[in-house]
């Protein structure tokens, strides 16, 4: 095998996983609440432009910044469901894509207000690893250790405590969950939370990589929705799954192509896949 093509490869599978975390969170809500949250990867801006300030503007050491922008992230989270979600919770989904889609919109807007359209680095500066004349992103590393530690610490809490019980149990049947003692606007609170806390975490990975601007979110927005529905919207093994053959799909057509072509491979790839099995890869 060709070393770069080797190189692009591993530098995937390493930023997969900070897809995978993405996409656990949207199907976490989806597979809940049964709403897809269109600007989820808006909310991950947000947490992006938290640590920036807190780390770069006003020196909060890195740790405790990075802890500060995933818990306010998760606040946020619980203040979408409530302003957002809750009132269109019994409408039709057309409403619901709306809504969220409007609720994009504006927080685009309103960065863009704010912050302007100017690219914004945390100026935290990570080394390159090199290894058998590869170069991997160490930043990269790093966000896939992470995310494979937040997705093995979201499947203990959905495995061995009540209230992730009640979430896997409202995933697969409202009704009879309600009729069992189970409050169900506290597991819809619970579940934003925990998604907007995985936005945070990504957020305080994804910045260690990128800048900020109000427009970040187009980079992975599409690429995670699409990851979701590859994986079967709710299941969030199969979006485990799915964020690695995308991201694959994307460094192999960027390595014998270039970047723009190997999104449009994927998306491809994602479209003919849908007219064989429309309910996603791993859906059941």
């Amino acid at each position: 095998m060709d070393i770069y093509l080797l190189e692009a490869i591993i530098n995937r599978i390493l930023l997969g996983g900070v897809l995978a975390l993405l996409a656990l969170g949207l199907n976490l809500i989806f597979g809940v609440i049964d709403v897809v949250w269109i600007a989820y990867a808006d909310i991950v801006m947000c947490g992006m432009y938290a640590l920036y300030f807190l780390y770069a503007e006003y020196g909060v050491p890195l740790p405790v910044a990075c802890l500060i922008a995933i818990i306010g992230v998760s606040i946020l989270g619980v203040v979408v469901h409530l302003l957002i979600i809750a009132p269109v919770l019994n409408s039709p989904p057309l409403n619901q894509l709306l809504a969220t889609g409007g609720l994009l919109f504006f927080l685009q807007s309103f960065a863009t207000l704010l912050f302007g359209t100017d690219f914004r680095n945390i100026g935290v500066r990570l080394p390159i690893l090199e290894f058998a004349t590869m170069y991997i992103s160490f930043a990269r590393l790093i966000a896939f250790m992470v995310g494979l530690i937040g997705a093995v610490v979201l499947y203990l809490f959905l495995k061995r405590t009540y209230i992730g019980t009640a979430i896997r149990a409202i995933a697969q049947d409202r009704d009879i969950v309600g009729l069992m003692g189970v409050d169900q606007r506290r597991i819809y609170l619970v579940t934003s939370a925990i998604g907007g806390a995985l936005a945070g975490l990504a957020a305080c990975l994804l910045a260690l990589q990128y800048d900020v601007h109000p427009f970040i979110g187009n980079t992975f927005g599409p690429v995670i929705f699409m990851i979701c529905v590859l994986g079967g919207l709710g299941n969030m093994i199969g979006g485990f799954a799915a964020s690695f053959i995308i991201s694959q799909i994307i460094a192999i057509g960027g390595y014998y192509s270039n970047t723009e072509w190997s999104y449009v491979l994927a998306f491809t790839f994602f479209i003919v896949l849908m007219f064989i099995r429309p309910r996603g890869l791993f859906a059941r």
